[in-house]
C-alpha cells in the first residue's frame, strides 16, 4: 500500500514534528472516528461537546509525547454549569477517552450557552495535569487556577506557570460530512513548545530561551500557530504535513512517524462490581430498580446491570 493511501486511511493520529534545527517541538492531532465515538455517545449540548472534544484532542497530543508506559490525565474542575471535564490518554494502547459532568441545578445555564465559553461553563476552579505510571511510581501532578477564555489559553497558562515551558496551542472541534458519509464530529489541534532537552528530565524552556535566533524562531512559531484557523485543523482534505509546511517552510520542518489514536475505556463488569461491594447493604438497597442495580460508565456510556436477590 502506498504512503499516500495509508495517510488517507489513517484519520485518527498524532503527528510529531520539529521546527528547523531549533528546540521547537510539537504535535498535530486529528481525531475523526474517535471524536465521533466519544461525543455521539454522550449527546452533550454542542458547546459542552466542543469542550470535551478539545480536551480529547489536547490530551492526545500531550499523552502521545510520553516515552514510557502510563496514563496522561487532564482534568478541569469549576463551580459553573459544568463541574468537571476530564480526558485521559493511555500509552499502552494509544487510546483516549473523555467526559464531563454537568452541575445539578445549573442545566438551564448550560442550555443558554452560546458557544464553548470556557470560563462561563466551568467558572472558577483549577486545571490539573497528571502522569500516572502505575503503582510502582509516584503520581506526577501539576495544578493551576483556571485562566483564559478557552481551554487552549488555560493550558498555555498551565505550562507557563507550572512548567515554565513556552507553549502555543490551537484546538478545533466541529461537525462535518465527508463524501458519502453523514455529519459527524471531528477534532483537531496543533501544539508547539520550546523544549531544549530530549527524553528524561525536561529543562525549563524559558530559562533556556536566551539566544537571539532561538527567540526569533520561537516568536515566529508562536505567531504561526496562533494564526491557524479551525477549518485548517478540521479539513480532512488538508494533510497535516501540508499544514506544517505552510506554517514552517521558512525555518524548515521535520515530521516523525504518526501515532495512531483509538478510543478505549477501562471499565468492566468486574471493576464496577468491585466498586459496588464497597457500599453498605442499606445504600445498595436504595439503588435497586426493577430487581437490579444499573450502572452506566461515565466515559463510554456502557450500561451494566446487576440482578439483586429479593
Amino acid at each position: 500500500m502506498s504512503e499516500q493511501k495509508q495517510t488517507q486511511q489513517m484519520r485518527d493520529y498524532v503527528l510529531p514534528f520539529q521546527v528547523g534545527d531549533h528546540a521547537i517541538r510539537g504535535q498535530v492531532v486529528c481525531l475523526d472516528a474517535v471524536a465521533e465515538t466519544i461525543l455521539s455517545r454522550h449527546q452533550f449540548p454542542d458547546p459542552l461537546s466542543t469542550l470535551v472534544g478539545e480536551a480529547a484532542a489536547l490530551v492526545s497530543m500531550l499523552g502521545a509525547a510520553l516515552k514510557f508506559d502510563g496514563r496522561f490525565i487532564l482534568q478541569a474542575q469549576g463551580d459553573g454549569p459544568v463541574s468537571m471535564i476530564v480526558a485521559d490518554y493511555a500509552t499502552t494502547n494509544r487510546a483516549v477517552r473523555a467526559t464531563a459532568k454537568i452541575t445539578s441545578g445549573k442545566e438551564d445555564k448550560l442550555a443558554k450557552a452560546k458557544g464553548p465559553d470556557f470560563l462561563h461553563l466551568l467558572g472558577k476552579g483549577h486545571l490539573c495535569m497528571s502522569i500516572d505510571r502505575g503503582p510502582d511510581f509516584d503520581l506526577y501532578q501539576g495544578i493551576t487556577d483556571l485562566r483564559g477564555a478557552t481551554l487552549s489559553e488555560a493550558a498555555i497558562q498551565y505550562f507557563t506557570q507550572s512548567e515554565q515551558i513556552p507553549t502555543m496551542i490551537r484546538l478545533a472541534v466541529g461537525k462535518l460530512s465527508l463524501p458519502g458519509e453523514d455529519m459527524r464530529w471531528r477534532a483537531g489541534g496543533i501544539l508547539v513548545q520550546f523544549i531544549p532537552a530530549e527524553g528524561g528530565s525536561r529543562d525549563r524552556g524559558e530559562a533556556e530561551l536566551q539566544k537571539q535566533d532561538d527567540k526569533e524562531a520561537w516568536a515566529r512559531a508562536e505567531a504561526f500557530v496562533a494564526s491557524v484557523a479551525a477549518d485548517e485543523l478540521l479539513d480532512p482534505s488538508l494533510p497535516s504535513e501540508d499544514l506544517l509546511y505552510r506554517l514552517f517552510h521558512e525555518d524548515g520542518v521535520r515530521v516523525f512517524d504518526k501515532t495512531p489514536i483509538g478510543f478505549d475505556c477501562t471499565c468492566s463488569r468486574e471493576k464496577i462490581a468491585g466498586v459496588l461491594e464497597r457500599y453498605s447493604d442499606h445504600d445498595l438497597k436504595d439503588m435497586v430498580e426493577d430487581g437490579h442495580i444499573a450502572v452506566t460508565c461515565d466515559f463510554c456510556r456502557e450500561k451494566y446491570k446487576f440482578p439483586v436477590e429479593s
